[in-house]
């Protein structure tokens, strides 16, 4: 159903340190890269290497939270995001868990990226 999302963010370089680093273990890396009259554009994408994930700067202050959640290959990929969120210094909102109420096998961490945003790596069992 979703073709990208775009994320508006105070600092660019910082978000996308922050996004490269903390979810590395599910493969997220920078594939395309342009600026503009407003600053630096930055698309990312997961192991698939289509820029899903764009990171751009913000036009002012935030008024809403965003959810966002990046799947992860399995249990082991989530605990270790878990693990550099923790190593980075970020907010963990829910440490890895198991989520019945969402459905059986729903495996997930939920963190706070630099903006406050509610961020996720979620594996969805077998």
């Amino acid at each position: 159903m979703l073709d990208h999302v775009g994320v508006q963010v105070a600092d660019v370089p910082a978000s996308l340190d922050f996004y490269l680093r903390v979810f590395a273990p599910v493969g997220m890396r920078e594939v395309m890269r342009f600026g503009d009259a407003d600053g630096l554009v930055v698309g990312l994408s997961g192991p698939d290497g289509v820029p899903d994930f764009w990171l751009s700067p913000a036009g002012g202050g935030e008024t809403r939270e965003l959810h966002v959640a990046f799947r992860a290959a399995d249990r082991h990929a989530v605990d270790a995001v878990h693990e550099s969120a923790v190593s980075a210094g970020a907010d963990v909102l829910h440490a890895p868990r198991e989520w019945p109420e969402y459905h059986p096998g729903y495996y997930g961490v939920f963190l706070r990226d630099l903006d406050g945003h509610n961020v996720e790596a979620v594996y969805h069992g077998d």
